[in-house]
């Protein structure tokens, strides 16, 4: 039997052949199903029972006649399709139905009943390629290597050399490129198989209009101005992509589809039409999360996607923590937030936020005030930029007295994120370089903090993933004392070492008794992540800190933690169930929980 795009010249040798049968349970009254595979291995009878529609209708317990009739007929197309994809091109098939070929049985004589069907596949010789060519090429195409002379020749690397030659016109400009013939011969003499495939590149297209369809309430200037889209340029897959993205960035659109025009217009430009369908306007969230030594937390938000029409998102954040706490009290935090994407430019969104805390800590209780504004640049997928300016008012309390802290700042970063998977990476790294200058008026003092936090991820197979950690900061220029004790440094608990109670290591000795944060950090995690039976992983880790007196270290101390967490990964993101201990340091001794959701870092 021969595919519709093959051709073949010769016979098939036959070999010895050996029997593979597989019964199928069937249903009581229903066809018994039988598929032999002569000298098949697990894998290929495993893609051909795969591919095959008549195991899947015969198991349906409501299966009727009609059914696995149509079923038995159409596998025919369905086997060969998935031995063309193994290498095999000159394959014998034969379904009987209670003793009679399916394909010769008419579709208006078939069977009202059904006792037996026996499928009976002999695969063939397995073909290479004797020449592999494809072109003209755009410059700089790379094909994949299954597809050369003397491979394999699997229908699935002929398909991928296609998507991958397509491909690589577009990117160069040519978005119509087409296959424009093909000759594929399969000689059983000789089990080669020859492939000759011409592709069109069309002309070099350059970017018409963009037309918007779908009855948002997102106002169509507000979207044009948010797509970016560069009309009257030279097209590329990348312009789109990045239109698509800066669309769905806002979370105003529930999907975003782009789709190219059939024709292009005058002077080979090409119109895009965006299909968008609105959000949700609001949403209501929940989180929780707990700890031996720092309590439990509870915090809720809600958000509106669409503020004023123009895909401005309005977000008011509340969260208690410390409930329960080994470490201070209970503390509250009340923010509000509003980002208009599209300020300026298309990559740009302006930011306005406001936050009110109240903390009450085993050294100080602090009530601030935060108040900023700023622009955030996304400069590619992977790295965004911001900067801004702000407001700070701080009163402290602890064991020798009040004091009032007020600045103003410049905050400025950069995160660079290549990670699969924010809440359960395999892989990439994601970097968080931060500088804010800040001007003290009063007795606060000025100066800078410098903060960093690297993370790297390796999987090592499919079951194991290696993470590392290395976050810091720095306070420059201002005295310890002059600077508002929200901007130290503490280490300890679930976001520093894992095992120690939470900010238990900070500065001691100072005057009065009064211990401290440190105007220096750095933090080292490392984790092995198993996946084990089902949804459930075991991660090993160590954590150890370091807070020093100076902006550079200086007098300060270590302390170290390590245990085993279990992971059960929800789908969206691991529910984390860490058990820690202290390993060195002064600062604690027994046993840490924490549980969460997400991975640790």
């Amino acid at each position: 039997m021969t595919g519709r795009l093959w051709q073949r010249r010769g016979d098939a040798s036959r070999g010895a052949i050996l029997a593979v049968a597989l019964l199928a349970a069937a249903p009581a009254g229903a066809a018994t199903l039988s598929f032999e595979a002569p000298g098949a291995d697990k894998a290929l009878l495993s893609a051909l029972k795969a591919a095959s529609l008549l195991e899947s209708t015969q198991a349906n317990k409501d299966a009727k006649a009609q059914d696995l009739f149509a079923a038995a007929r159409a596998d025919y197309r369905r086997l060969v399709g998935a031995l063309y994809d193994a290498g095999y091109f000159a394959p014998v098939i034969h379904i009987l139905v209670d003793g009679k070929e399916a394909a010769g049985i008419a579709p208006l004589d078939a069977p009202a009943k059904i006792g037996a069907i026996r499928v009976t596949v002999a695969k063939g010789p397995l073909f290479t390629f004797g020449t592999a060519k494809i072109g003209p090429l755009a410059p700089n195409t790379v094909l994949p290597k299954a597809f050369r002379a003397g491979e394999t020749a699997k229908s699935g690397a002929i398909q991928a050399a296609v998507d991958a030659a397509l491909l690589a016109w577009r990117k160069a400009g040519h978005a119509k490129a087409t296959v424009s013939g093909q000759k594929v011969i399969a000689d059983a003499r000789t089990h080669r198989l020859s492939v000759d495939i011409s592709v069109l590149p069309g002309p070099a297209v350059m970017l018409g209009q963009l037309e918007i369809t779908g009855a948002s309430q997102v106002r169509r200037k507000r979207i044009e101005a948010i797509a970016g889209f560069p009309a009257g340029t030279p097209y590329t897959p990348k312009k789109l992509q990045d239109v698509a993205n800066r669309l769905r960035r806002t979370g105003a659109f529930a999907s975003v589809a782009l789709t190219e025009a059939d024709t292009l217009g005058p002077g080979d430009r090409m119109n895009v039409t965006a299909a968008v369908v609105d959000q949700k306007k609001r949403r209501i969230g929940f989180g929780a999360a707990i700890s031996s030594s720092e309590g439990a937390s509870l915090s809720a938000f809600w958000l509106h996607r669409n503020l004023f029409g123009g895909a401005e998102r309005f977000k008011l954040s509340g969260e208690i923590d410390g409930i329960g706490s080994q470490a201070g009290g209970r503390s509250y935090t009340l923010s509000a937030r509003l980002d208009r994407p599209a300020t300026f430019n298309a990559d740009t969104s302006l930011y306005v936020m406001g936050e009110l805390q109240r903390k009450n800590l085993t050294d100080y209780n602090a009530n601030i005030m935060t108040l900023g504004t700023g622009l955030s640049r996304m400069v590619n997928d992977r790295l965004t930029l911001s900067y801004g300016v702000g407001f700070d008012r701080e009163r402290v309390t602890d064991a020798s007295g009040t004091y009032s802290y007020k600045d103003a700042t410049l905050p400025l970063q950069a995160v660079y994120d290549s990670r699969d998977n924010a809440l359960n990476a395999r892989k990439g790294v994601y970097l968080d370089a931060g500088v804010m200058p800040f001007k003290g008026f009063g007795g606060t003092g000025t100066g800078a903090k410098l903060t960093f936090d690297a993370r790297a991820y390796k999987a090592l197979g499919s079951r194991i993933v290696l993470a590392g950690r290395i976050q810091g900061g720095s306070i420059l220029g201002s005295a310890l004392a002059a600077t508002p004790r929200d901007y130290l440094f503490y280490s300890g608990g679930g976001g520093t070492v894992r095992g120690q109670p939470y900010q238990s290591l900070g500065v001691y000795g100072l005057p009065g008794g009064v211990r401290s944060g440190g105007r220096s950090f750095l933090g080292l995690s490392g984790e092995v992540r198993a996946q084990l039976k089902g949804p459930f992983g075991l991660v090993a880790f160590y954590d150890a800190g370091y807070v020093g007196e100076g902006s550079l270290g200086g007098k300060g101390a270590w302390q170290a933690g390590a245990g085993l967490g279990l992971r059960y990964d929800t789908g969206i993101g691991p529910i984390r169930l860490d058990v820690g201990a202290p390993v060195s340091g002064h600062t604690g001794k027994g046993i840490q929980l924490y549980i969460g959701i997400g991975q640790a870092f």
